[in-house]
């Protein structure tokens, strides 16, 4: 009777393992909601990106004076308001998903508490959705994408107010959404005031000049 000589279990062949290759994240990828999400979660090195109308924007280095300054001073100034109306969040630098192509992260958002059902809600990974009731940005210029296609996709998705502090220009746009268009509100007496929110008020002057003391003295009255 023949024997058969069996391999040792060190010797053995292991099975094929189908090789996983790492997704790449760039600038200017023409992606999907979905798409664009697996690639960021897989890019630990990415520290932001954004999917604005399906195209990946991922931005520069942040200046000091033009961009971080600004951004911390009206997020303080919308977490003082919030710290009045504790039904309300304010949420800096969050990814917020608005549509199939569109994943963006405002530097800050103010909003009703989100909750399953409403329009806005976080996702089962934690990602706030919906429609979010005012979208803060801080940017440098008239060319820049927050106030072209950033705005029309956030008029597209009923964000009913956009603020826009253009920092170079010393100019501050705040719009309303009136019959599915971008209204620009006028300043009274220096302020400019929220529909949605009443009582949150921008005085103007004192926010180009970063005078705390005054900002806050609008949202008290």
């Amino acid at each position: 009777m023949a024997v058969l000589a069996l391999q040792p279990p060190a010797l053995l062949t292991p099975p094929l393992r189908r090789r996983v290759v790492a997704p790449v994240l760039e600038n200017g990828d023409h992606l999907n909601t979905h798409e664009f999400l697996r690639r960021y979660e897989f890019a630990k090195e990415v520290r932001k990106a954004q999917l604005i109308e399906g195209i990946v924007h991922m931005p520069s280095p942040v200046r000091a004076d033009d961009h971080a300054a600004p951004d911390g001073f009206i997020i303080f100034w919308l977490n003082y308001f919030a710290m009045l109306h504790p039904e309300l969040a304010v949420y800096p630098n969050v990814t917020l998903l608005l549509d199939a192509e569109n994943a963006v992260q405002p530097d800050s958002i103010l909003c009703t508490a989100p909750r399953a059902g409403s329009h806005v809600y976080l996702n089962a990974k934690g990602y706030l959705c919906g429609s979010p009731e005012l979208v803060c940005e801080i940017t440098a210029s008239t060319a820049s994408v927050d106030i072209h296609e950033k705005l029309r996709a956030y008029r597209r998705n009923g964000i009913q107010e956009y603020l826009v502090w253009l920092t170079e220009e010393k100019k501050v746009l705040w719009f309303q959404l009136v019959d599915q268009a971008y209204v620009p509100k006028m300043p009274k007496a220096g302020k400019l005031s929220s529909t949605i929110f009443p009582g949150l008020v921008l005085d103007v002057k004192a926010l180009l000049k970063m005078d705390r003391a005054k900002l806050v003295q609008g949202l008290v009255g």
